[in-house]
This record gives structure tokens, C-alpha cells and sequence, in this order.
């Protein structure tokens, strides 16, 4: 892997070690697409543990009140349509807090016994790290922890990044919103509503056919996860669009709401053969098993729909030129967190890690200075960028009490009952 090993950290005056910049970066190179691993690590079925909401005000509750169900969109829907009413939720760190609430929260209710995990994040940092092998252009960051053999992912997102997020220009920010209008589209607050959605004039405020509401990107409905790749237990917290059918306290009929421009002839096949590596893994992780795709005109009317199993995505590209491999994607994964364990194992609790990756070169971790860490707490209550509230936790300090909502004032959490499931057989 060609690692080099960072200089020791010096002792301050104070008797402390202080936190040294790195400069000989520990560094993975990026994998080889022509050898590809003859032994993909295994891959376990994501199991719910609980789901959670999150309110128009951005409020975390335990419950299923975000939760909406599938009805099918009407044809050549227009998804311009409440463009000037969307709420868009601010761009800003890329913070786990959520997901630390719902793991401390499962936590307890486990009785007393203390699951050993290799890793905490949410979905969409677990899907930048999967698809790296074929992604071309993109860098990304993240800030990583590690406290008692569990590592915390955190996208590391800079003030010029936020900016540059949140500073879209129309016409990206027009197509954006195409996405969560399509959502609009194929959802309901409650289930079984297929005919009054579908048909109903007066469906929604503007009575425009089909439309399920104004959106508003504050609110989302989440479900947690536990699996394995390879020998690392991961859990995973991810938003999901909706269900089909009744609800069933599992992911049996998740489904994932995409969109695309039709495809007009092998150029755009192509390029929608390569979109389907991001939507497979963003399901995969999760264990959403079926993806529904609008295509669009590129003027943003809906032209026709189409239905992939989550499953079966990989054969629909195997053989193909340039086509992607997930094995591919799993064996680098595994090496992925091998490599990272090996780098940061002894290290601080408090150390924060950055970890950049570059297409076509590879992976450097770096040791973050105190200046560094102040930024990633960026002012807020935080041990590097885990809550407090966590750390204290974690270090024995303080019981998290999520029915007292004791530790919750960041986000406001409520301490209404949510949907828990405590597998068989917890110990993986």
C-alpha cells in the first residue's frame, strides 16, 4: 500500500501532546480496475434497528410521522410544478448527530450489552467510499474519529464547498428540484390511496392531478441498519422516500424515487448505465430492494417510468463496455477501512483524522492539527466532530437518556416512541 509513517508527536510545554500537522500523509492508492478481486469480501442483508423522523422544523422525533407511501405519478406529469414554493433546508456540515441519537437510543434498549462496531455513518458517506473506484472527476473529504475500536465518518464539507452548495446557479437549482418533485408525485401521507391521488383534481392545494404536497426538505423519514463488509460491523443511517403497501417494520418494500432524462440512443444509455452504479449501492446499503426511475423531458415533463429491482441491477450492465463491477467496489471497501483501521489504531480518542480521496490517485489520511479541530467543531459544543453530549457518553461520563430528551437540546429531539427492533441473534 506504500504507507509512511507521521513523525511522533511532541509534548508541549503544559505536559500535553499536542496535535501535529502530518505532512508524510499515510496514503492508499487508488485500485486497479483490470485485476479485480477473485475473492469479494462477503456482504451481509442490512437489518433494521429503528427509524426516526424529522419534522418541518427540523425537529428529530422517534416516530413514523414522515414516513410516506408509493402511489404511481400521473403521466407526463410536470415537475416545474411548485418550484416557487419548495423549502429548501439550508446546506451545512455534514453532521451524525442524528444518527448518534438513534444509536444511543437502540443502545439502550439492548439490555446491558455492547454490540462491537467497526464503523457509524450515514449511506451517503458509505456510497462515496463504494463507487470510488469509478468515480472520475469528484474529491471528497471526511473527518474521522475513533473511540474504543468504533470509527465515525463525517463528509467534510468547507465553508467554500457549503457555499458553492448552496450558491446554484438557476438552472442546476431548477434541476435539482426536479428530483423532490418527482417525490411529490409518487407519494402519499397515507397508504392505499393509488385512485384519490392519481385521479383527484383537487389533490393537493393547487389541485394540480397527482401532486402530494409542497415540498419541503426539512422533512425526512430515516431508517438505521446494522450489516457487515467483510469483518467490519457498520451501521448506517439513511433517508428513505417511501413504502409500498403497508408498512412493516422492516425494508421489505422500501423503494428508492430517482430521476433521469429519457434515454434517447446509446450515448444516454450509457450514461444512465452509469448513473445505475450510485443507485444501486445507495439501495444496497440500505436494503431498499426497488428502485423507481422518472425519465424526463430535459424541459422537466415526466415521459415514462420504470421499475429495477435493486438486485438485479449489476447484470444489467455486466459484459457491457466500461461497465462497473460491485465486487469491485466491495473488495475496495474492505480495503478501504483496513487501511484506515491500521492508520488511526493507537491514536487519541479526541484525534480527528482527514481523509481525502482523488480519483485516479487514491486516499491520504491526515492527522489534524488543533487548528484543524476547532474548524470541524466550527464553535458548536463537540470533541472533535462527535456531540458532547456523545463523548460523554461514550466516556462513561453521562447515561444518554432519550426518553428524559436529557441530551437533545442540539436538535431538539423529542421523546416520542419510535419503531425499535432488536434482531435475534444481536451479536454479529
Amino acid at each position: 500500500m506504500g504507507l509512511k509513517r507521521p513523525a511522533e508527536d511532541d509534548p508541549s510545554p503544559a505536559g500535553k501532546v499536542a496535535r501535529a500537522r502530518i505532512e508524510s500523509d499515510y496514503a492508499l492508492a487508488f485500485p486497479s480496475l483490470s485485476h479485480p478481486a477473485s475473492h469479494p469480501p462477503a456482504f451481509q442483508r442490512p437489518s433494521q434497528l429503528l427509524t426516526f423522523s424529522y419534522s418541518p422544523s427540523r425537529v428529530l422525533q422517534f416516530d413514523d410521522s414522515a414516513l410516506r407511501y408509493f402511489v404511481n405519478p400521473p403521466h407526463g406529469a410536470d415537475l416545474n410544478h411548485g418550484y416557487e414554493n419548495w423549502t429548501r433546508r439550508p446546506e451545512e456540515r455534514g453532521r451524525i448527530d442524528g444518527l448518534l441519537s438513534a444509536w444511543s437510543r437502540f443502545k439502550n434498549s439492548l439490555n446491558g450489552q455492547n454490540p462491537e462496531i467497526g464503523l457509524i455513518s450515514w449511506r451517503g458517506v458509505i456510497t462515496k467510499i463504494l463507487t470510488a473506484p469509478y468515480e472520475e472527476r469528484d474529491v471528497w473529504e471526511l473527518n474521522v474519529m475513533c473511540i474504543d475500536g468504533t470509527m465515525y465518518f463525517e463528509e467534510h464539507l468547507s465553508d467554500e464547498k457549503l457555499k458553492e452548495k448552496s450558491d446554484l446557479e438557476p438552472r442546476h437549482r431548477l434541476q435539482s428540484y426536479y428530483g423532490y418533485s418527482f417525490e411529490s408525485y409518487c407519494t402519499s401521507s397515507t397508504p392505499n390511496k393509488h385512485e384519490l391521488h392519481v385521479s383527484s383534481s383537487s389533490s393537493g392545494s393547487s389541485g394540480t392531478v397527482g401532486w402530494g404536497g409542497d415540498v419541503d426538505t426539512n422533512v425526512q423519514w430515516c431508517s438505521v441498519v446494522k450489516t457487515k463488509l467483510g469483518d467490519t460491523r457498520i451501521i448506517i443511517g439513511g433517508e428513505v422516500d417511501c413504502v409500498r403497501g403497508k408498512y412493516a417494520g422492516n425494508t421489505d418494500n422500501f423503494v428508492e424515487l430517482k430521476t433521469s432524462l429519457s434515454i434517447r440512443g446509446p450515448q444516454d444509455e450509457a450514461k444512465f448505465e452509469k448513473k445505475l452504479l450510485k443507485f444501486y449501492f445507495q439501495s444496497f446499503l440500505l436494503g431498499v430492494p426497488e428502485i423507481f426511475v422518472g425519465f424526463r423531458k430535459p424541459s422537466g415533463y415526466l415521459t415514462t417510468t420504470q421499475v429495477f429491482q435493486t438486485v438485479h441491477i449489476p447484470r444489467l450492465v455486466r459484459g457491457k463496455p466500461g461497465a462497473w463491477d460491485p465486487n469491485v467496489c466491495l473488495a475496495w471497501g474492505d480495503r478501504f477501512l483496513s487501511f484506515l483501521r491500521n492508520t488511526i489504531k493507537g491514536s487519541s480518542r479526541s484525534n480527528v483524522w482527514r481523509i481525502k480521496f482523488t480519483s485516479k490517485t487514491g486516499v491520504s489520511a491526515t492527522l489534524l492539527d488543533d487548528v484543524g479541530v476547532r474548524d470541524v467543531e466550527g464553535g458548536e459544543d463537540r470533541v472533535g466532530f462527535l456531540p458532547r453530549w456523545y463523548w460523554e457518553e461514550m466516556s462513561g461520563a453521562v447515561a444518554y437518556d432519550p426518553e428524559a430528551g436529557a441530551q437533545t437540546r442540539s436538535e431538539g429531539e423529542s421523546s416520542k416512541v419510535g419503531t425499535i427492533v432488536v434482531p435475534s441473534g444481536w451479536k454479529i
